[in-house]
């Protein structure tokens, strides 16, 4: 379905809330996404099923082979798991199993660096793309660029209305991919805006967003800059389950108050999101 459809219930991306529209209800996970090593990240989401970055990896590997060359840039890439899960053999079930491991919760953040290092070399894909990220948390993306799963990474703050580096504004020039699966919820069009000014070959985004905020403001903002967005409502995929009764109420009541129906989603205990697609209008 295009932007001049219907059906525009709304996303939201990650688990960071911020004071956008459809966030303030939301748990809040700031103690884990900039550590100097992405354990903690896997041992608090493990028991509410994090799913959403296996749920895109079809999505972003498709996209990634139609994309017309150039760079992978994800978007809010934390630890660099969308990368992982696009460029290498391996499962978020594995990740999961590896960071959670108790083996592991004795090693410094040095010793894990050089053992991931190794391990995602060794399981490194053929086709692989090259990928960048994008996130405010300084340590998470040093750690993704240290063990070899970004190219480059940028910790900066698009939403406060400072423009990309210099550095970032020459690596949006090769930008073919933008990927998302965290942070719809609190991204707004200024990020957006400020990235695909600098952007140098026509590209595409792949966005899977909470069902929870709208993601219109972002697919009008796409539009001037000559991207037409797609997206079916009727297909959904799960995020996580939640963390409480509250959390599962205010989802409930964000998601009817844009229109869309919860029963079987938000109403069966997660947080559900639609995909976003935007490709060169012409």
């Amino acid at each position: 379905m295009s932007e001049s459809g219907t059906g525009w219930s709304g996303t939201g991306g990650g688990d960071r809330t911020g004071g956008g529209d459809g966030t303030g209800g939301k748990t809040r996970f700031e103690d884990i996404y900039d550590r100097p090593d992405p354990r903690a990240y896997f041992r608090r989401l493990a028991p509410l099923e994090y799913e959403i970055p296996q749920r895109a990896r079809p999505a972003f590997r498709r996209a990634a082979a139609e994309r017309d060359g150039g760079t992978v840039l994800d978007l809010c890439c934390s630890y660099g798991i969308n990368a992982a899960l696009l460029n290498h053999d391996v499962t978020l079930a594995e990740l999961y199993a590896r960071y959670t491991d108790p083996a592991v919760s004795s090693l410094t953040s040095a010793e894990l660096a050089v053992r991931d290092k190794e391990f995602y070399a060794s399981r490194r894909r053929r086709d692989a793309a090259p990928v960048i990220g994008l996130d405010v948390a300084d340590n998470a993306v040093r750690y993704a660029r240290a063990v070899g799963l970004l190219d480059d990474a940028f910790a900066e703050n698009l939403e406060e209305g400072a423009q990309p580096s210099p550095r970032l504004r020459a690596a949006m020039a090769d930008v073919g991919l933008i990927t998302l699966t965290g942070g719809g919820s609190y991204l707004t069009r200024r990020t957006f805006d400020a990235l695909l000014g600098w952007a140098g070959r026509p590209l595409r985004v792949s966005a899977f967003v909470l069902r929870t905020v709208s993601y219109r403001p972002i697919a009008d903002c796409l539009a001037t800059h000559g991207l037409r967005t797609d997206h079916d409502p009727s297909r959904t995929y799960p995020q996580r389950l939640f963390t409480d009764p509250g959390e599962q109420g205010f989802a409930v009541e964000a998601v009817r108050a844009l229109g869309a129906d919860p029963t079987g989603r938000e109403a069966a205990g997660r947080f559900h999101t639609v995909l976003y697609e935007s490709v060169p209008a012409d």
